[in-house]
């Protein structure tokens, strides 16, 4: 069977359809993986081509369908315990300081949160200082991936999710199941999980007073207008005082200066003022 092209101008129209709707921007160069998980789904549902399902996604109404286009489109890749610098500097400075003023609950946010690995991180690592009491540490995760979110809250991972996480951990918090780890309920219980899109102003303007926002590797598919955008919901959703992670890799330097950088152990975090 002979491949379907995407051209280019129904390759700008569905660009401008996600970017629309998601604020995620799709380079030139990646027009063939648009093209690529695309393919699949326009034949098993039986259309001529992108132009013909692209017109269906935009005018149907069938949220279904609308959900499996934006599943397909966006990426997922994540894993336990990455980039731990960051965890480091959350339970031996952010933590401590929370608690110092007095106040004895964290609310964290895992904003693009994909399958999980995150947000369930930061409650093992809760969980090892003894500090899991219902009343005192609320996660949140977040994706726009409604299936990621499916597999997020079933809590089963792959050899590769886990590789980074301690053996110590790994026998505590796990049960091996053949090739899959099946994470201990303990764990899932704190954390709840929501379908949220980090540029709809209306759902983002539900979150407010959170300590920590973790949003890592997450900005790198949005152009600066939408960095801009989601920088500003966020900095809204934090309390006064709270931090914003981003990725290693990431910065906030062009995008906005109402965060107050700061440097610990050699890594930058943003602090609300």
């Amino acid at each position: 069977m002979e491949a379907m092209r995407l051209d280019e101008t129904v390759f700008k129209k569905l660009r401008d359809f996600i970017y629309e709707r998601t604020g995620i921007y799709i380079s030139d160069s990646k027009k063939y993986l648009l093209e690529n998980r695309l393919q699949r789904r326009i034949l098993e549902r039986g259309f001529r081509g992108y132009e013909e399902y692209l017109y269906f996604i935009q005018y149907s109404g069938e949220e279904a369908e609308l959900k499996r286009f934006f599943d397909a489109v966006t990426t997922n890749e994540t894993y336990f315990f990455r980039e731990p610098q960051h965890f480091d500097i959350l339970f031996e400075h952010i933590v401590p300081e929370i608690k110092k003023s007095g106040r004895e609950r964290y609310r964290i946010w895992s904003a693009g949160c994909s399958t999980g690995e995150e947000p369930y991180t930061i409650s093992i690592l809760f969980k090892e200082m003894n500090m899991t009491n219902p009343f005192n540490v609320d996660i949140t995760g977040t994706d726009l991936n409604e299936t990621v979110l499916e597999t997020a809250k079933r809590g089963i991972y792959s050899s590769y999710s886990v590789r980074n996480v301690p053996r110590t951990y790994l026998k505590k918090y796990f049960k091996e199941n053949g090739v899959s780890y099946h994470l201990d309920d303990r764990i899932k219980k704190m954390v709840r999980f929501q379908k949220v899109n980090l540029v709809d102003e209306f759902e983002m303007n539900r979150f407010r007073n959170y300590d920590i926002i973790f949003c890592r590797n997450v900005l790198i598919y949005f152009d600066d207008k939408a960095k801009k955008k989601v920088v500003s919901l966020l900095y809204d959703a934090l309390r006064p005082g709270g931090y914003l992670f981003v990725g290693a890799s990431e910065s906030l330097h062009n995008i906005t200066r109402a965060f107050k950088p700061l440097v610990i152990n050699k890594t930058v975090v943003y602090k609300r003022g």
